[in-house]
């Protein structure tokens, strides 16, 4: 990837020599797209380009999943365009491409991906970086990629990011010397160095949908049957409306159904308290035993 913009929580890489998959430059973007097939309030699709608009901040032209043109907006900071560039632009981006984006993050286990997913403030990124404390790779955070339809079986890009993660959890994990910089003005959210990272494609290995545990919910991991699988698929798809809007309803069943296959749906359901957080890596460290995606303890 190429940018004109800097990119706040991305772990920089060298392109000598090799042509970028995305380009993303600043210039003039058009308020509407003459020949729209779909609008939305902030948003339309034409063909092969998506118009975003982020109102008293930029708007952004994404164009076959391959270039995004930024227009800033009222002397918008670009750190803060940067923000919504590796959110919710990138999402689209991907949907563009034709991938699945899941809203989760990811860590290496063995020689798979793990994912945890869920919405905004389940604990994804919270998950990860504890597991990181334990010698476990960071993938992704937050935003996962999946090429479903691999040869050998789906497959979990890296994203190259560095973790968010709210002040109390850095304090409580121990992070407090790899915290970066904000990742907004008045918000106690920042980036985080993680310990490790891993840059290559992984097989999946397993897929957890966090959950709180309360009633009826009880705390440990559970399997949902193959229906709820595909539900739980879409429902955590990073936008669900661009499933629909660009026509993936059935692409996703059929990661559904290549994810389920190949590796697993689960439920984690846990209490929001950190006291507890030992016990439920404990949970997940005896899974990846039953799985196989550890060496069993003492063996």
């Amino acid at each position: 990837m190429a940018s004109e913009i800097v990119l706040p929580g991305l772990i920089p890489g060298e392109m000598v020599g090799v042509a970028p998959a995305v380009a993303i430059t600043c210039g003039s973007v058009p308020a509407s797209l003459a020949d729209a097939s779909a609008t939305g309030p902030t948003w339309q699709i034409a063909g092969d380009r998506f118009l975003l608009h982020i109102p008293g901040v930029a708007r952004f032209l994404l164009v076959d999943g391959r270039e995004i043109k930024v227009e800033l907006e009222d002397d918008t900071p670009a750190e803060q365009v940067a923000i919504f560039l590796v959110g919710t632009v990138f999402g689209i981006l991907l949907h563009q491409r034709g991938q699945i984006v899941l809203h989760a993050s990811a860590i290496r286990v063995g020689g798979k991906a793990v994912l945890f997913c869920g919405p905004s403030g389940a604990g994804k990124s919270t998950i990860a970086a504890a597991l990181g404390q334990l010698g476990y790779p960071l993938v992704s955070d937050d935003l996962c990629a999946v090429i479903a339809d691999a040869k050998d079986g789906p497959l979990v890009q890296p994203d190259g990011r560095q973790l968010k993660l709210w002040s109390q959890a850095i304090d409580q994990l121990g992070l407090s010397e790899r915290r970066g910089g904000a990742v907004r003005n008045k918000l106690e959210k920042f980036y985080v160095e993680p310990g490790d990272a891993f840059g290559e494609a992984l097989p999946l290995g397993a897929l957890y949908a966090l959950r709180e545990a309360r009633p009826p919910h009880a705390p440990g991991i559970t399997r949902p049957n193959v229906v709820d699988c595909t539900l739980l698929l879409r429902r955590n798809a990073y936008r669900p409306f661009l499933v629909r809007r660009f026509g993936q309803k059935d692409e996703y069943f059929r990661a559904a159904a290549a994810m389920a296959n190949s590796a697993g749906f689960f439920h984690l359901t846990r209490a929001l308290d950190f006291a507890q957080m030992p016990e439920v890596l404990g949970w997940l460290r005896d899974h990846w035993e039953k799985l196989g995606l550890l060496e069993p303890v003492g063996r």
